[in-house]
């Protein structure tokens, strides 16, 4: 992707543009992400952060995405991390002092649910690459080999405030492959933008998807046999996982293991030849791959929990989850976020019985996790609204949601579901400065993203046709100057 008109151009206009974002792509290399013989990565982050210098916003009203809400308060950015959130604050002399008055700061908006670059735009048959429909079983697949770089809607994505997201395959297959977690910020590989150090995802579907895509190439072609099609996937999984665990390794009990729970056999057995499906759910089962399930109704998820069980993997969380407010308690005892729209539902029948409030009545138990995503290139560049239509429909029903309480479920919990809340998603000190300052409220109808940090760096300016990166596909197309 390109920087239109800062990154464009001459050599002099390049170098001029690198001075003014202070020697860009000069930060600091990306953590290198956490692996198990299952999880290795021949295809490693190369994100650098912009390097930037510190920056001042001043006497904003401020959402930290932990709860808090903070009147004519300041946040201060230095060498890419959150250094201070507070009143007053004292900034460096050559820090760029912003005024917030009248505006407000939130941390980046983060979507745990996208297809952007797998399903990108211009969305013609070339650009397809969601779905690896030949089989209802893919672990073995990876969509951030499909992913599009260059795709437009990335970059309108960073207009409405979105810094991370995760992109996933869609919901075709049982198990559809591995989902990535990537900064938003332009590049000509994904690996420039892949969050480095964050757990993959792995993406599974229930329910009809798997049954209309399959049910006249052999099956699945019911939900018995969807459950029996993962049963099977993860039998394979676990006996993969005993051949080849480490004799070092702690003793787990599984569904294999002997009633004292020795698993001895384990020590016994080297191992074979390396298989892609089997990586990706030995790794699931490790807990070192966060699962992510496509699944609408409350019984299906309940049967999902008890398969997680059964083969002792942990579910991040229910995507879309249309009748999750059924089942609130347990999600919320059990530590599973549910990840949801603001009111789509009844387009087909396992989303017929969706309420309004579905987002708002998961947030109500302790330790909830309630997330706003978006499942869509629209959606994505509004989230924070989505947010607020939710906020809406719970005050009719009599919840009054405060914005301190509504911001997190598009910044501190959907960072939790996707393993990376240690990194990002509340405004913290020693966190990544990913942070967005708005005209107002952000669950304003009329909330606009003014300026988007990541890592400190200003790389989206509502107001500076500099900082508004344009894709390298759209140079040519038409009207030219910047997201807007």
């Amino acid at each position: 992707m390109s920087l239109r008109p800062m990154w464009a151009g001459s050599a002099l206009t390049l170098l001029v543009g690198v001075l003014q974002l202070g020697a860009a792509h000069a930060a600091t290399p990306a953590t290198a992400p956490k692996q198990s013989r299952f999880t290795q990565d021949p295809y490693p982050s190369t994100y650098r952060a912009i390097a930037a210098g510190p920056v001042l916003i001043q006497h904003a009203t401020v959402l930290t995405g932990t709860g808090q809400r903070l009147d004519d308060a300041d946040v201060l950015m230095r060498d890419g991390k959150i250094v201070a959130v507070g009143t007053a604050l004292e900034a460096p002399a050559d820090a760029t002092r912003v005024d917030g008055t009248g505006k407000w700061v939130t941390p980046g908006i983060i979507d745990v649910h996208s297809h952007l670059g797998v399903y990108p735009s211009p969305g013609v048959s070339a650009h397809s690459d969601g779905n690896e429909a030949t089989s209802p079983v893919t672990p073995n697949v990876w969509a951030e080999h499909s992913i599009w770089p260059q795709d437009p809607g990335f970059l309108t994505a960073l207009a409405g405030g979105i810094t991370s997201l995760q992109v996933l395959p869609g919901s075709a297959n049982l198990i559809g492959g591995r989902g990535v977690t990537l900064k938003n910020v332009p590049s000509t590989t994904y690996q420039a933008m892949k969050f480095p150090g964050a757990p993959w995802g792995l993406k599974m579907a229930c329910g009809e998807n798997p049954k209309r895509v399959y049910g006249q190439k052999g099956g699945p072609s019911t939900r018995m046999a969807n459950v029996a099609g993962y049963r099977a996937a993860f039998i394979d999984a676990s006996e993969y996982l005993r051949k080849n665990a480490p004799k070092s390794a702690p003793k787990k009990k599984h569904w294999w293991s002997s009633s004292n729970g020795s698993g001895a056999d384990s020590e016994k057995d080297t191992g074979g030849k390396r298989d892609l499906k089997l990586d990706t759910l030995a790794g699931a089962i490790n807990g070192d791959i966060r699962v992510h399930i496509h699944c609408y109704r409350a019984d299906e998820m309940a049967t999902m929990l008890d398969l997680a069980k059964e083969f002792g993997f942990k579910i991040a969380a229910f995507h879309h989850a249309v009748e999750a407010y059924k089942i609130s308690d347990r999600l919320a005892q059990e530590g599973v976020c549910g990840a949801m729209w603001a009111d789509w539902w009844g387009f087909k029948m396992e989303a017929f019985d969706g309420v309004q409030e579905n987002i708002a009545l998961v947030d109500r138990p302790q330790n909830s996790c309630a997330i706003v995503h978006s499942d869509s290139e629209e959606g994505i560049q509004r989230l924070n609204q989505e947010a607020a239509k939710v906020m809406a429909h719970a005050k009719l029903a009599g919840m009054d949601i405060a914005p301190e309480r509504a911001i997190r479920w598009v910044t501190e919990n959907p960072a939790k579901a996707l393993g990376i809340l240690d990194r990002t998603g509340t405004l913290e000190n020693g966190k990544m400065a990913d942070v967005v300052l708005w005209n107002g409220n952000p669950f304003s109808v009329y909330a606009k993203a003014d300026q988007v940090y990541i890592d400190g760096a200003r790389v989206y300016d509502r107001n500076d046709a500099t900082r508004q990166p344009e894709s390298d596909f759209m140079l040519g197309q038409g009207a030219t100057g910047g997201v807007r």
